[in-house]
């Protein structure tokens, strides 16, 4: 089966009080459709900056990112930008929800970025994808008036509303109780394997890489088994 996130020789440095800090140097990984990994390592390794990376937030000064045999950063702004949105969904640690829409209209964003639905259809399936994760009593409600488990489920609505291959989520469950931390995990983890998504996990949690189908250590700006 071809992977579907290739990631090659990423290097990656800051400038950082006149001196350069290396963050990445060579990191490397694929991944098949269905698989989960776990990134784990000690605070200030990079696993964010990898995400980023991994995600096309945030270009390498070296390497390059395959999403569906499609390169990230090979290709212009504006088209990185559109593949981004339609291959790619994104769940956060702070959810990112906007305050100033309710829950249904955020989880139409990444539609919205694409504009290949109607607005009656982005509409018709956000509301779908929040019944699926347990909120379609609440579509009308903004971010503020959800508890902190039911913004977490609006954001992975929302990773999955252009039906990505690849999910990439940073420590989602770091603002949650355990109890409804594992709510979201198991939500997460079945909604990637019913879709063959990638879903590749930022994690201080070692129950949490114990779930996933392989776990990776960054260190040393390296991906190691």
């Amino acid at each position: 089966m071809e992977p579907a996130l290739i990631a090659e020789n990423l290097h990656k440095a800051y400038a950082l009080h006149g001196k350069r800090l290396e963050i990445l140097k060579g990191a490397a990984l694929s991944a098949a459709p269905g698989e989960t990994l776990a990134i784990v390592g000690r605070s200030g390794a990079g696993k964010s900056t990898l995400l980023h990376v991994l995600g096309g937030l945030d270009r390498p000064q070296a390497g390059e990112v395959f999403v569906g045999g499609q390169p990230l950063y090979a290709i212009s702004g504006r088209r990185r930008t559109k593949l981004r949105a339609a291959a790619i969904g994104f769940v956060f640690q702070a959810y990112h929800l906007l305050p100033e829409m309710d829950i249904t209209e955020n989880v139409m964003l990444p539609a919205m970025a694409l504009g290949r639905l109607s607005r009656a259809a982005m509409r018709a399936r956000a509301e779908a994808l929040l019944d699926r994760v347990g909120l379609a009593d609440r579509l009308r409600h903004t971010p503020l008036e959800l508890s902190g488990g039911e913004q977490q489920r609006a954001a992975i609505a929302r990773a999955l509303m252009n039906e990505p291959p690849l999910l990439l989520a940073d420590e989602p469950t770091g603002n949650l109780d355990e109890a409804t931390g594992a709510q979201v995990l198991d939500l997460l983890f079945t909604l990637a394997r019913e879709r063959q998504a990638v879903l590749v996990m930022v994690t201080h949690s070692p129950a949490t890489a114990a779930r996933c189908s392989r776990t990776l250590t960054l260190r040393d700006g390296r991906l190691e088994p």
